[in-house]
């Protein structure tokens, strides 16, 4: 049986050290996967400082998994080897719950996180229950798309599950990791995209991602006078704003999505949402499905994250560069 090598946190917060482990024996419905290259998300940094809580030690991060297949369980009879594939937040559902057979497996109550409990993608190999390792299409670059399994996924699913259409004007507040690829996302869809951001020198930048008009997101007035203009405003920042004057810039039936994580009570009052029928909804990731229309999407429109490459041996730079806040806009780690 042969070991994987891997990078690994001792204890919260602590720098990264190569260690190996024995996986044991492949399960019959897992593949194992050569990792080609895997995104560094703020998601992996805030499991290993321990952010959420439930972090266990040693931990090997990394769930934005792209790679060749190197072998096959017993079970596995839809893949080959030497397939590429990739793998995201989730590496395993029951695949028999009401949750999974309705094509919701990313809300199977037993469905597991590919860093929670396990040894993630921080390595040369790494395991997946196959329902999850999705094939790549044709016109992808491997090295490239890891993020668009965890940040592309994100902002996808929700345009896809709340019924974005062509003909609507969509807005994007916090344009990064994720509101980049929403930007695009948006604009290949056919929408009229409105990018909200801090940084006003990004705004050329911003419309050549897919923006049509760049707002300040710090200028409330300019907020105001958008009143009723958006039929979905995607939110991927992790702090409250004023959402009252986010609400108002909704059309009537307009949605507010939130896919970053606002760690305090989000107050929005409840004429915001009786006025015009609106909502406020949420978006986590999506079912191996979805992923899969994602990827064929990306394909259709040659989407790909705009992304940093660091060797899978500099990672603790790359840790450091993703704290700083200056990359633009995801960090991939190649092996």
């Amino acid at each position: 049986m042969g070991t994987i090598s891997a990078y690994s946190a001792s204890a919260a917060g602590a720098q990264l050290e190569k260690i190996e482990y024995d996986p044991g024996e492949l399960a019959s419905d897992q593949v194992e996967i050569d990792v080609v290259a895997c995104g560094l998300c703020h998601s992996d940094l805030s499991m290993i400082e321990n952010e959420w809580g439930f972090a266990r030690y040693p931990l090997v991060a990394g769930h934005e998994v792209v790679g060749r297949i190197s072998k096959l369980g017993t079970g596995v009879t839809h893949l080959e080897e030497g397939q590429m594939v990739g793998v995201g937040w989730l590496s395993q559902s029951c695949l028999t719950c009401a949750q999974c057979s309705q094509g919701s497996h990313h809300h199977c109550r037993k469905a597991r996180p590919t860093i929670v409990g396990r040894y993630g993608g921080f390595a040369d190999k790494v395991r997946a229950q196959a329902a999850w390792a999705i094939p790549l299409p044709d016109g992808l670059d491997p090295k490239a798309v890891g993020p668009l399994f965890c940040g592309g996924i994100t902002v996808f699913a929700p345009m896809l599950d709340y019924g974005l259409l062509p003909i609507h004007k969509v807005a994007v507040i916090g344009i990064g990791g994720l509101g980049h690829l929403a930007l695009k996302f948006a604009k290949a869809w056919g929408c009229e995209v409105t990018a909200f951001t801090s940084s006003a020198d990004k705004t050329d930048e911003l419309k050549e991602l897919g923006a049509h008009y760049v707002v300040n997101s710090k200028d409330n007035d300019a907020i105001a006078a958008l009143k009723g203009r958006f039929d979905m405003i995607i939110s991927t920042v992790n702090v409250n704003l004023p959402w009252f004057n986010y609400m108002a810039a909704l059309a009537p039936r307009g949605k507010l999505v939130q896919v970053g994580i606002v760690t305090e009570p989000m107050p929005i009052h409840s004429m915001s949402l009786v006025a015009g029928q609106k909502s406020v909804g949420g978006s986590d990731t999506g079912s191996p499905s979805t992923i899969a229309t994602m990827l064929e999407f990306c394909a259709r429109h040659t989407i790909e994250p705009q992304v940093e490459y660091f060797e899978m041996s500099d990672i603790n730079d790359a840790i450091a560069r993703l704290k700083s806040g200056k990359a633009r806009y995801r960090i991939v780690l190649t092996n």
